[in-house]
C-alpha cells in the first residue's frame, strides 16, 4: 500500500495510477476503477462508499500562469462519502465533491460540488439534485 490509508472492503483496479500513495486515503467500501488517475501531489481523500470511475482524473497540481517560472501549485481534493466521480471526469486542484455529489461523465469540475448535487459539462454546472430511491428488492 506504500503508505496509503485504505479502509475495509476497498476496490482498487490494478490499472489505476496513483502518483504518491502516501498522500491517498480511501474510506471503507470505496472504489477506484480501471485507468483512473490520482495525481496526488497534494492529498486526495476518497470517502466511504465513494466511487471514482474509469479514466477519471483527480489532479491536485497545476502551474501558476502568472509566474514567469510557472511554479507548481497544489491543493488537496476531497471526494466525500457516497460521492461519485463518473467516467473520464476531471477534478481540479482544491475541489471537494460533497457527500453524495456526482461529477457526470467527462465533466470538468473546477469548483466545489455541494452535497447531493449532480454536476456536468465543461465547466461543470448543476444539473439537478441527487435523490436516492429505495427499491422493492433492497
Amino acid at each position: 500500500m506504500l503508505g496509503a490509508h485504505v479502509g475495509r472492503g476497498v476496490k482498487i483496479n490494478p490499472s489505476c495510477r496513483i502518483w504518491a500513495p502516501w498522500l491517498l486515503s480511501l474510506g471503507d467500501e470505496s472504489a477506484v476503477s480501471h485507468e483512473a488517475d490520482c495525481y496526488n501531489v497534494a492529498p486526495i481523500r476518497i470517502g466511504a462508499h465513494a466511487t471514482v470511475s474509469q479514466r477519471a482524473f483527480l489532479c491536485t497540481a497545476s502551474h501558476d500562469p502568472t509566474d514567469p517560472h510557472m511554479r507548481l501549485t497544489s491543493a488537496p481534493i476531497q471526494i466525500e462519502d457516497q460521492a461519485w466521480v463518473c467516467a473520464e471526469a476531471f477534478v481540479s486542484p482544491g475541489v471537494t465533491i460533497g457527500k453524495g455529489g456526482v461529477a457526470a461523465a467527462r465533466s470538468v469540475v473546477t469548483r466545489d460540488v455541494t452535497p447531493w448535487t449532480i454536476v456536468g459539462g465543461n465547466p461543470a454546472q448543476v444539473i439537478k439534485q441527487r435523490e436516492l430511491i429505495a427499491r422493492v428488492d433492497d
